[in-house]
């Protein structure tokens, strides 16, 4: 097992059609769009084998990173959509998301798995976690899955409740 490690910050910036991944990669968005519930970005994703474009949408209200990732050929997973969940601030034009741990893998309209709990406790233990932030992700964590349960695992059905409309690129 890895060692605990501190939670990650990605960067968003619009202004500069920019996104700074955990690492200090600076990557180039081709669409960044701003919703009343959120920020939407599209990008390539170039050095990943895994996959080879990714579409995401945060929303702060929520809590939650939802994001749509294009699998390579050899590589897919049993997942429409990945929710991270996160912490989103405001800094001027840019969107800061820390990482909270907590990650949801969805097959839309079929099921659901949480995962990766166990790296938010073990930071949490270890000091890299205040209890506020991980009582955030797990009741962030509960009121999704809850919340896409009460609605059949359909990620548009429960955000339309919340009043949000994600739109995607190769999702109707």
């Amino acid at each position: 097992m890895a060692a605990p490690h501190p939670p990650k910050l990605e960067i968003f910036d619009p202004a500069t059609r920019t996104n700074v991944d955990p690492k200090g990669i600076r990557r180039d968005v081709e669409e960044f769009r701003e919703e009343p519930f959120g920020l939407y970005l599209a990008r390539p994703t170039p050095g990943r084998a895994q996959f080879h474009y990714l579409e995401s949408w945060l929303l702060p209200g929520l809590g939650l990173r939802v994001t749509d990732f294009w699998f390579s050929p050899g590589h897919e997973r049993d997942q429409d959509f990945y929710l991270d969940v996160v912490r989103i601030h405001r800094d001027g034009s840019r969107w800061l998301a820390t990482d909270l741990y907590v990650d949801l893998a969805l097959k839309d309209k079929l099921s659901l798995r949480v995962i990766d709990t166990d790296e938010l406790l073990e930071a949490h233990a270890a000091g890299l976690v205040t209890a506020e932030d991980a009582r955030f992700a797990l009741e962030t964590t509960y009121a999704a899955v809850e919340g896409l349960a009460a609605h059949g695992y359909d990620l548009a059905a429960w955000l339309s409740t919340k009043d949000i409309t994600p739109t995607w690129r190769r999702h109707p």
